[in-house]
């Protein structure tokens, strides 16, 4: 099957870090972390009190009361890191096929906060069954693809796929394939999640997956370290046009990276927990490699899931060492600043690794003081400050509970 070249020519993000890609990725390079004390709600009585809020965002700058009020936070991240995507690839969307656009766009959990307010409401108001019209399409998981599609009259391939931690790397990822297989010239893709609410943080504590670090917020997220003690809850969007090479150069965009490989496989192990040897992870990135011909001495960087759990980052570690033993690769851990995004962290990570093709710098793991010699062992791990480097290619990988695992390879653009 002759299969097409896939570029990405658009980036946008809302993140912790900062509310557009350029201010996100500056500080990625600087360290610094964007946890801080939760402000969306009272946390006093829960065990964690912080999270990775996006700061200094308010809803009127983008939109006016009455569609404010139709949508919720993730939807909301959602357009606005949309639009500055858009303007970025330069895209007129009045000159393009519409029938050969789509938005494939990802959140593990959608509507979670408007969910909950209406079941708060219901139960306060002595369970009186009146619900708000825009309950069930502020909440479901694929409005925010809808409305994209919608705002800019993309009327081809349009849904979200859902797989948890992994849900926007899956979203890249089916981006690829429906271009690369000739059913879409561009396709918009990314991810967004809010779920820093009382179920968010209350459900991902009950399980002890969040560090409960509430003396020193900053340094809570420590990847790979040997006081690691659960992630940082976060929020925000990472928005990407993906697009055929042929189109793309056809109106003349500026290519930013290639995808040239993907990878989705399922530990088939745990619901929660992840392979402990990393198997079905190393699968997904041997397969990134596999698509695009190299290998995996020819990798120059790993964008790590590395949440900062326990038992995670020891089978991510595996699964990186098991691509052998000769293998010259960095490794960072960009939400030790950015906190864990959910379903919105592959397209975050992905845009990171975007630009560290770009700049060629890899963001540093910061907080990671004592490296676990469990994990450590073989890996050059970049901790403390941003290491220049040349990078060809960079690898992204994300996973997600019910053993979803989906990497995305990217490559430094040569027409």
């Amino acid at each position: 099957m002759n299969t097409k070249r896939v570029v990405i020519t658009g980036l946008g993000a809302i993140t912790p870090l900062g509310n557009n890609v350029d201010e996100y990725f500056s500080n990625l390079v600087a360290g610094i972390s964007g946890a801080a004390p939760i402000t969306r709600f009272d946390a006093e009585k829960f065990k964690t009190q912080f999270a990775c809020e996006v700061k200094g965002f308010d809803p009127l700058d983008h939109f006016d009361r009455k569609e404010t009020r139709k949508l919720d936070r993730y939807s909301q991240f959602t357009l606005v890191a949309a639009k500055e995507a858009i303007e970025n690839a330069g895209l007129d969307v009045n000159a393009i096929d519409p029938y050969r656009a789509g938005v494939i766009w990802a959140s593990a959990n959608g509507g979670m906060e408007t969910f909950q307010d209406q079941v708060i409401e219901f139960s306060e108001n002595g369970r009186n069954p009146k619900f708000n019209p825009f309950l069930i399409p502020k909440m479901l998981v694929d409005s925010a693809a809808g409305l994209i599609s919608i705002k800019y009259g993309f009327k081809g391939v349009n849904y979200a796929p859902v797989s948890a931690c992994a849900s926007s790397t899956s979203a890249v990822i089916q981006a690829f394939n429906n271009i690369r297989w000739g059913k879409a010239d561009l396709i918009f893709t990314g991810g967004a999640e809010a779920p820093i609410t009382y179920a968010g943080i209350g459900g991902f504590g009950a399980l002890k997956a969040l560090s409960t670090r509430n003396d020193d917020p900053q340094s809570a997220s420590r990847p790979f370290d040997v006081d690691r003690d659960g992630f940082v809850a976060a929020e925000g969007a990472g928005a990407l046009v993906v697009e055929s090479l042929e189109h793309a150069q056809a109106r003349n965009a500026n290519i930013l990276a290639e995808i040239v490989g993907a990878g989705e496989t399922a530990d088939a192990y745990h619901i929660t927990s992840t392979h402990p040897e990393g198997e079905g992870a190393l699968r997904s990135m041997n397969e990134c490699l596999r698509e695009a011909g190299i290998s995996a001495n020819q990798l120059d960087y790993v964008n790590a899931h590395a949440t900062s759990t326990g038992a995670g980052d020891i089978s991510e570690s595996n699964a990186i060492r098991g691509l052998g033993d000769d293998i010259s690769l960095h490794v960072s851990a960009t939400k030790s600043m950015t906190g864990h995004l959910l379903g919105a962290a592959g397209a975050v990570e992905a845009i990171s690794a975007i630009l560290s093709i770009q700049k060629d710098i890899i963001p540093p793991t910061i907080n990671t003081k004592t490296l676990d010699d469990r994990l450590a062992q073989g890996l050059n791990i970049v901790t403390e400050k941003a290491l220049k480097k040349e990078i060809n290619y960079a690898l992204s990988n994300t996973f997600g509970f019910g053993g979803h695992n989906a990497s995305v390879l990217m490559k430094k653009f040569e027409s």
